[in-house]
Parts: structure tokens; C-alpha cells; sequence
């Protein structure tokens, strides 16, 4: 992530107040990490993100490493505690392709390393198009993978917790290698699974079948599993859908929807009025240890790329 794209001139500093490793420990470390900005300046709105400053110096001369992390409390802060947020961080590695070696990720050991009472600098918040809808007779369909739950874990505090009653149907699409990767649907930490008994809420887990051979989740095969609901939602001009999460789910999404449409053409026209109409966002960050399969169509991946290139014209 390139520091020159965002504005981190006036960061805030930021107290470690809580880090708890939410997964087991025969699974990759995923920790979720409290915050305690004592700034009254700083505000934010659920699926907004901050960027952690990871101080130098780094390759290239660079002052700062820079890393967007999703707010995953509602706007009233963690516990109804407004100088408190939290992110959830995933402890990445990297292997050096030409040489094998594996290196730690910058930002993600910083803060799976930070004690309560550490501090560290945050600037932001950033992004505003990733939000849930003020109608709360309109349907959310929210897909995520990984630490990608984090925003829609700020989604449903706030719709449940902080605006009472939502009558639109909200589902959860969700995929973990584990388990225990479910994150905040795990024992440890219940903070979805308590909404399990409103009307209006459903969610679907999806489970890698071999997550010790590091195979991806089966985000992809739960959608179609459920595809009358899932592309009877789509279709519905109420319906705003979020996905949040490693790369290799766009591509899972795609594909399904694509085969939902009944043609690549249709999908991209539909996709397209919902983007036109603030009903479709995404938050997609890289794997460095994924690569597109050969199974996927051609089609999906020439649109990929064309929403690409259309993003940095």
C-alpha cells in the first residue's frame, strides 16, 4: 500500500487496550485487537477503514509502512465505548518466489506483537462507499472470507444493536478454513451467532475440506448451494451486496453469479445497474500465496481485468 494515496499527515495515537487470539493454535493466528483512540476529533462509520503506520525505517527509504485494516465496531465504539475500535488482524507471511524464503508481513507481526498498553499511530479513516443503507426495509446480502468479516461484524452491531429493528432479510455468507477460523463466530467469541434469533437474520458457513493442505474455503459452492435465495436477493432492486475479503473470493463470486445469470453478458449487465445504483460493494485485498485456478472461465477473468483497468483510468 503506497502512503502517497492517503492523507496520513495528522495520524492519532492509539492505545493497545485488548489483543486475543481468536483462532486455535494448530490454525493460522488471527487476533482480534482493541483500540482506545482518546481523540475527539476522530469519528467513523461502519465499513470505513484505518491505516496502521508502522514505523521505519523500510525498503525503498520508505518513513513509514502503511497497512488499511476494516473497523470492525459500529459507530458507537467497541462496547458502546466511543474512543474504542477494533480490527482484526491476521499474523501473514510472504514467500519470496525467486528464492523461497518466507518473511514476516510488515503491519500484521506489528500488531500481533503489540502488548496492551503499546502504542501505535493510525491515520484515517478512510473510504465511504462501503455502507450499510439508511432504509431498514432494504436487504443486505454480505459475502466475506477471512479477516474479511470484520466491517460486517460493525454491520450487524449497528443494525441490531444500535438501530433496534431491521426488516429487510440480511445474510451471511462466510468462509474459514476451520472452524475456529470463523472468527467471530467462533466459541471464543460469539459476536455473531447472538443474532441467530432475529427473524430477519441467516448465515452460512463455508469450510475449506482440506484446511491442513491449505485449500480455499467453499465460499463458491455454499453460494450455489443456495442459489434460488442467493439470485433471488441479487435480483431484488432493495437488495445492497457487500464482499469483503481476500482476492480469490471475487473470483469465487463471479464465477457463481456468472452460472446464476445464465451468461457472462447478462451478469456484467445486471452487476452493472446495481454499481450505478450504490447497491454493490467490494473490499478485495491480496493473496500472496493464491494464483487463479484453471477452471475459471476466460470470461470472468477478462471482466476482472476490465474493471480494473476502468478503476485506474
Amino acid at each position: 500500500m503506497k502512503t502517497s494515496e492517503f492523507d496520513i499527515k495528522h495520524p492519532y495515537q492509539a492505545t493497545i487496550t485488548r489483543s486475543e487470539r481468536i483462532t486455535d493454535e494448530n490454525t493460522d493466528e488471527v487476533r482480534h485487537i482493541v483500540l482506545n483512540v482518546a481523540d475527539a476529533t476522530f469519528h467513523y462509520i461502519e465499513g470505513q477503514s484505518i491505516g496502521v503506520l508502522v514505523p521505519g525505517p523500510h525498503a525503498y527509504g520508505n518513513e513509514n509502512h502503511f497497512r488499511l485494516y476494516s473497523i470492525a465496531s459500529a459507530r458507537q465504539g467497541e462496547n458502546q465505548d466511543m474512543t474504542e475500535i477494533s480490527i482484526c488482524v491476521r499474523r501473514c507471511f510472504y514467500i519470496d518466489e525467486f528464492s523461497g524464503e518466507r518473511f514476516p508481513g510488515v503491519a500484521s507481526n506489528f500488531l500481533c506483537d503489540k502488548q496492551p498498553g503499546d502504542f501505535i499511530q493510525l491515520a484515517g479513516p478512510y473510504g465511504r462507499h462501503f455502507l450499510p443503507p439508511r432504509d431498514n426495509t432494504c436487504n443486505l446480502l454480505m459475502i466475506g472470507v477471512g479477516t474479511g468479516i470484520a466491517p460486517f461484524r460493525a454491520f450487524m452491531k449497528h443494525i441490531y444493536e444500535e438501530r433496534k429493528v431491521w426488516r429487510g432479510q440480511v445474510r451471511l455468507f462466510y468462509g474459514g478454513r476451520t472452524g475456529l477460523d470463523l472468527l467471530y463466530m467462533n466459541e471464543k467469541n460469539g459476536d455473531l451467532s447472538q443474532y441467530y434469533d432475529q427473524e430477519t437474520f441467516k448465515a452460512f458457513e463455508s469450510l475449506s475440506p482440506k484446511p491442513h493442505f491449505d485449500e480455499p474455503e467453499e465460499v463458491e459452492q455454499t453460494l450455489k448451494d443456495n442459489a434460488e435465495e442467493v439470485w433471488n436477493l441479487v435480483q431484488d432492486p432493495k437488495t445492497f451486496v457487500y464482499a469483503s475479503g481476500l482476492s480469490r473470493l471475487e473470483v469465487s463470486m463471479e464465477k457463481a453469479l456468472t452460472e446464476f445469470a445464465g451468461s457472462w453478458d447478462a451478469w456484467k449487465k445486471l452487476k452493472q445497474e446495481m454499481v450505478d445504483k450504490g447497491r454493490w460493494a467490494t473490499l478485495f485485498y491480496d493473496d500472496p500465496q493464491w494464483t487463479i485456478p484453471d477452471d475459471v472461465a476466460d470470461e470472468v477473468i477478462t471482466m476482472l481485468k476490465e474493471e480494473e483497468n476502468l478503476s485506474h483510468e
